[in-house]
């Protein structure tokens, strides 16, 4: 029995949108990255967090009273938390009676989470899908995730990763083995507007990048470029990607994947500032000038 342990946040069965067919999606928590319009704040730490709920509160207090630092306290708008002065005891989430607190992120081991996977094998046999690991970035948890894809493939698994692309070479090609379908994005192709809108360079990632495309083809291999106004989506960048692509030979599908804002209401309840607060989704105009830049170039896209 595998009992190598990693933290998640969530575990999302019959995806479709993760790799083919019907699959399990696997939320890793931990990622490099702080892309500024990023729809999931909650993976960025690698530890649990206490994230009040938007609503469902019922007033009654118990967690303002069982808190040990005076940390929380209970407003019009519900459960308000000094994060400073929180020691992340999560008394007050075993107190509140109504759901409303929860933290984010349980420690798991591969042997539990592939029980949870297996209860679908009969779609992934029909379909052709299987395990998605996700995040996050599932990188940022080696042991844990790799043992997962082991025992996924134990099991006649199809296995597939998302990716940003961040992590050390040797960890990138250890992944690299053990994934029939890799999911990779590429946000900007200057590394310095990357830093700019990550707080990382691209170095890393594009390094990465060659060493996939090196021995991916066509049917396993999916770049996604996260198409957000006034960040990525300009004629410029996309350019750059396409030159980028073009220079590791790479011969799979891209898809770009149009901003929107269903994430952001998570920042204030993990106690983040939402810098786009302006931001709107991308015509659908401006997505198809996108498509057409892209597919002049000779790429296939989803």
């Amino acid at each position: 029995m595998d009992e190598s342990k990693g933290l998640i946040f969530d575990i999302q069965r019959f995806s479709i949108h993760d790799g083919p067919g019907i699959r399990t999606t696997v939320f890793l928590k931990g990622c490099p990255l702080r892309c500024q319009w990023c729809q999931n704040p909650e993976s960025w730490s690698s530890r649990p967090q206490l994230m009040p709920a938007a609503q469902g509160c019922i007033g009654c207090r118990r967690c303002e009273e069982g808190c040990p630092e005076g940390a929380i306290r209970v407003g019009e708008q519900g459960p308000l938390l000094d994060r400073e002065r929180c020691r992340d005891c999560y008394r007050c989430v075993e107190r509140c009676p109504s759901g409303c607190l929860k933290t984010v992120g349980r420690e798991v081991t591969v042997d539990e989470v592939l029980a949870e996977i297996m209860k679908d094998e009969a779609y992934y046999r029909s379909s052709g899908g299987g395990l998605t690991l996700s995040g996050g970035e599932p990188m940022m948890q080696p042991q844990f995730a790799l043992a997962l894809l082991r025992a996924g493939r134990a099991r006649g698994l199809h296995t597939a990763v998302e990716s940003c692309g961040f992590a050390a070479p040797a960890v990138m090609k250890a992944f690299l083995e053990l994934t029939d379908y890799l999911i990779m994005d590429l946000k900007l192709s200057d590394s310095r507007r990357h830093r700019q809108q990550t707080g990382q360079g691209n170095e890393i990632i594009l390094k990465n990048l060659a060493a996939a495309a090196a021995e991916r083809r066509r049917n396993n291999f999916l770049i996604r470029i996260p198409l957000i106004p006034g960040c990525t989506d300009d004629p410029e960048n996309l350019g750059g990607i396409a030159d980028l692509l073009d220079g590791v030979a790479f011969e799979g599908a891209v898809e770009l994947i149009p901003y929107h804002r269903l994430g952001t209401s998570k920042y204030p309840r993990l106690g983040l500032d939402y810098t786009l607060k302006e931001l709107t989704e991308p015509t659908a105009a401006a997505l198809e000038q996108a498509r057409q830049q892209l597919a002049a170039r000779g790429l296939s896209l989803l």
